[in-house]
């Protein structure tokens, strides 16, 4: 953890400067988990149970939901405790260890993304082969190498920042140990650091977006080139909300960590990594959903047998205790 470091913990003022506003915070970010939480598993859920969705497409959306969920885990239960208690100090290793998780299950997310764009490039470009150039193996092979990517940029962008000196500052204007408010309190950050964590930063967010860029310029040369209007529809529907959810995930992320900082854009920034870690993995499940009839399908499915095992527990438990 670095040799010269002498804080031991860090204060995530988080919000703060927002003193009247926490509570209704707590209240709004808790339903916001709640429902990401609901969203995303029963999007699991419905992926698991139903065999028409066990294709590559649903099952990467699966590992994205995932990948989401534990995300928001990291983040977000920590955000609401901060946000009614007084102490909100974060010991070092623990500030690490969030970094370490964040980073790595958004790289994940990001490489998930692009994989899903080469699923879908695959579907198009040889609609017939298809089935057997994305096997279950193949796409377990893609969802490790996601994984693999993120553990290893994250373990290089944590070891960079906590073997930073912090000297006496330990105030990070923020409500989890992101990079650019944790470097900021160090006393030998330098610009060779600087270039090399902006490096890895675009590293995942620029490299895994070219890739996607890349198979969708693929697909539009293709997909121009159907004779039909209603083929045309039909393959450019099946990309649509894979597009929406890179364009919001890709929207909030660039501008967060690969635009030009200055001193005076903590508040920003905070409120703009709030849309990130709560509004992103809530949009990501509705867009799938509302935008894709086997998904919605596969969901009534679920929740009708939610509603019918409800009242079956409560009939079964009233007649064990009569």
């Amino acid at each position: 953890m670095g040799n010269h470091t002498t804080v031991s913990a860090f204060l995530l003022l988080g919000f703060s400067s927002f003193p009247d506003l926490q509570r209704f915070l707590f209240v709004v970010i808790f339903f916001s988990h709640v429902t990401i939480l609901a969203a995303n598993v029963s999007i699991m859920v419905a992926i698991k149970l139903n065999h028409n969705l066990h294709t590559a497409m649903y099952y990467f959306l699966c590992g994205l939901s995932f990948s989401e969920t534990c995300t928001t885990l990291v983040i977000i239960p920590r955000m609401l405790e901060d946000l009614l208690s007084d102490s909100k100090t974060i010991s070092l290793p623990e500030c690490a260890i969030q970094m370490f998780f964040f980073f790595s299950l958004g790289a994940n997310n990001c490489f998930i993304m692009a994989a899903m764009s080469y699923d879908r490039y695959t579907a198009i470009h040889k609609p017939l082969h298809y089935p057997l150039l994305m096997t279950r193996k193949m796409c377990f092979q893609l969802m490790m190498a996601t994984s693999v990517t993120g553990i290893v940029v994250s373990l290089c962008i944590v070891l960079i920042v906590f073997n930073l000196s912090f000297c006496d500052a330990s105030t990070i204007q923020h409500f989890f140990c992101d990079i650019t408010p944790v470097v900021s309190l160090a006393c030998d950050y330098t610009f060779f650091q600087k270039m090399v964590l902006l490096a890895f930063s675009a590293f995942v967010l620029v490299g895994s977006f070219v890739l996607i860029m890349i198979s969708y310029v693929f697909i539009v040369s293709i997909v121009v080139k159907m004779p039909s209007a209603k083929g045309r529809y039909k393959a450019f529907s099946t990309c649509s909300s894979h597009l929406s959810v890179v364009c919001i995930h890709y929207g909030f992320a660039g501008f967060i960590y690969l635009r030009p900082k200055d001193r005076d854009s903590s508040q920003e920034d905070m409120l703009m990594a709030l849309t990130y870690t709560v509004l992103t993995p809530l949009l990501n499940p509705v867009v799938y959903s509302l935008r894709n009839k086997e998904m919605q399908i596969a969901l009534r499915r679920v929740l009708g047998n939610v509603c019918r095992f409800f009242p079956h527990m409560v009939s079964k438990r009233a007649l064990s205790t009569s």
